[in-house]
């Protein structure tokens, strides 16, 4: 039954992509308009026009409604904006009580604020090797990198993809480790049924302008710790406490607030977020489905426990040998059909400069360390293997994913006809 499928499936294939690839001088199998982003209506028009007008520009109700209702869309019980999702993580660490001489592991398949922003507040990033199937942190790994030093553990969704939140709450609670969450790429994920952001003791979530709920910058901090919320508020509002007076600076905090304007925007963007993300899961799951069959690409491993799955990038792997192309052939191949892809990161966090460089640095001599010694096997081949879809392309009609699966599929039985 297996080998008449398979004989049945090629043959039908071949049928459909018998012509020759759009690199070698045929026309593009898509020549859709991909959706553009950000997305905005008059949500997002008003909101702002309304701020400008009203004269109150700063910190204010508009900034209290987006926490609350985001929060609120995250199953969580408190939210504390910030201005990027950079200083949303530096909050998240300071207020756990990360400090000099502490270990925090992390992922090193990741944007470099996840690793540099323990650098910021002092500590030591210890990185652990990512799955193969998942681009996410190995939690097996982490518990082989715990040492009596370690402070935190900050697990990434990369992608979207939850991690094994199971298995890292476990580790957590068995070695007396705090679990911190970088959901930066898990706006509307949930596991289990209870959004991200909260699942550990907090988390954190940007709004760069390139995320699936944008407001050019901006992020913010989850929690169920009420006492940890304030915290975290304390340090983004320049030391004021709850109840304090508004000249009074208990703590040493800075100024990291959210302006009404990026408030306005991101409710605007709000409006529309589950109704993305429901298309973004449903055109990943076909898309998904259609290249599991092609030999020589990987897609995510699915998990049951993911009961709603953000799409920040659709991840594909290529494995030269079983494919019969590189990473760089496909990647040519796919934008001459019509898709525009990246490669993603060129290299592990701990392989650039901001680590390799911390040998020479003397401002602090606790994290003068050497990272050049530190492997990940996983991590390396990803950054040779991967290819990035962008959640805008998730956006598109039924017909336009399925063209991509087409020049996918096409590329694939062309393979050997790619130029080198």
């Amino acid at each position: 039954m297996v080998r008449t499928f398979t004989i049945c499936y090629h043959y039908l294939l071949s049928l459909s992509t018998s012509m020759p690839l759009a690199i070698n001088g045929s026309s593009p199998t898509c020549t859709d308009a991909w959706p553009t982003w950000p997305i905005w209506d008059e949500h997002e028009r008003s909101g702002v026009l309304d701020v400008l007008e009203s004269g109150r520009w700063w910190y204010g109700e508009r900034v209290k409604r987006f926490e609350h209702e985001y929060a609120a869309f995250q199953n969580a019980k408190f939210g504390v904006t910030v201005s990027s999702g950079t200083t949303a993580l530096e909050t998240l660490l300071e207020a756990a009580g990360i400090g000099p001489g502490d270990e925090v592991i992390v992922p090193p398949y990741t944007f470099i604020a996840t690793a540099s922003a323990v650098l910021r507040v002092g500590a030591i990033p210890v990185f652990a090797d990512i799955e193969p199937d998942t681009w996410s942190m190995d939690p097996e790994d982490v518990v082989r990198k715990i040492t009596p030093r370690t402070k935190a553990i900050m697990p990434v969704h990369f992608g979207g993809r939850i991690v094994d939140m199971d298995r890292f709450l476990e580790i957590g609670r068995t070695h007396g480790v705090t679990i911190l969450e970088d959901a930066c790429h898990s706006w509307g994920g949930k596991w289990r049924g209870k959004g991200t952001g909260a699942l550990g003791r907090g988390g954190i979530f940007s709004f760069q302008v390139s995320k699936n709920i944008a407001s050019a910058e901006g992020g913010i901090i989850l929690t169920d710790d009420e006492a940890f919320a304030d915290h975290c508020r304390s340090i983004t509002n320049c030391g004021r406490t709850v109840g304090g007076a508004w000249y009074d600076h208990e703590n040493l905090g800075s100024n990291l607030r959210m302006t009404e304007f990026q408030a306005a925007l991101l409710l605007g963007q709000l409006s529309r977020l589950e109704a993305h993300t429901l298309r973004r899961e449903e055109n990943a799951a076909y898309l998904a489905e259609r290249l599991s069959h092609i030999p020589g690409i990987g897609v995510t491993r699915e998990d049951p426990r993911i009961t709603r799955r953000a799409w920040h990038i659709f991840l594909l792997s290529i494995d030269a040998g079983s494919f019969g192309a590189t990473r760089a052939q496909f990647m040519r191949a796919l934008e001459a059909e019509g898709v525009p892809c990246s490669g993603g990161y060129a290299r592990p966090a701990y392989k650039m400069g901001v680590f390799q460089n911390l040998k020479r640095m003397r401002a602090n001599p606790d994290i003068a360390l050497d990272y050049e010694s530190v492997h990940c096997p996983n991590a390396e081949r990803a950054c040779e293997e991967t290819v990035w879809l962008s959640h805008t392309l998730l956006l598109a009609e039924h017909d336009s994913i399925g063209r991509i699966a087409d020049a996918i599929e096409k590329i694939a039985l062309h393979a050997a006809e790619i130029p080198a």
